[in-house]
């Protein structure tokens, strides 16, 4: 926390404790670099400032604007939830972590990401650099592919419940 709070990376989703902006920029970063996604973040915020904007907008507008940035079924599932959350959550991103995963190309990490962010709730996340960094501090003696359910139990252990969203 110590190290975060001094090295940390000022990125513009850190900002916001909006939910679906941080929803956005955890769709962008699954399998794509933070220095990639930024400029597309940027220009998704302007063209589709709120999840009403991304619901309403034509899926053909929302691909364009995801262009370049490959894996297009996470635009169309970000499109898709967006019209389902206004429909069945009355626009409201939803804040329980049941409700969050049946939302699709949402799996345990990006919505442990989301409602860690967004609603400072305490849900562990275990993508790759996690699962690394803690291959390491337990000196994994298997690949952490064949220790994913030892790395969550440590995820969940280590997260700081009085602040989860750090």
């Amino acid at each position: 926390m110590d190290w975060y709070a001094r090295a940390g990376r000022d990125l513009p989703w850190r900002r916001s404790w909006e939910p679906y902006s941080i929803w956005v920029s955890e769709i962008m970063l699954q399998q794509t670099q933070v220095k990639t996604v930024i400029p597309y973040y940027h220009r998704w915020m302007e063209q589709f400032p709120t999840l009403e904007h991304l619901a309403s907008a034509d899926l053909q507008q929302v691909l364009k604007a995801w262009e370049g940035l490959g894996y297009y079924s996470r635009a169309r599932n970000l499109h898709a939830c967006a019209k389902v959350i206004m429909q069945s959550h009355g626009g409201v991103f939803p804040q329980q972590l049941s409700q969050v995963l049946a939302l699709s190309g949402i799996g345990r990490t990006t919505a442990g990401g989301i409602l860690s962010a967004a609603f400072n709730q305490p849900v562990a996340i275990l993508d790759g650099n996690v699962k690394r960094v803690l291959a390491r501090l337990v000196a994994l003696s298997i690949p952490p592919a064949k220790a994913t359910q030892q790395l969550w139990k440590r995820s969940e252990a280590l997260l700081d419940h009085q602040h989860p969203r750090e």
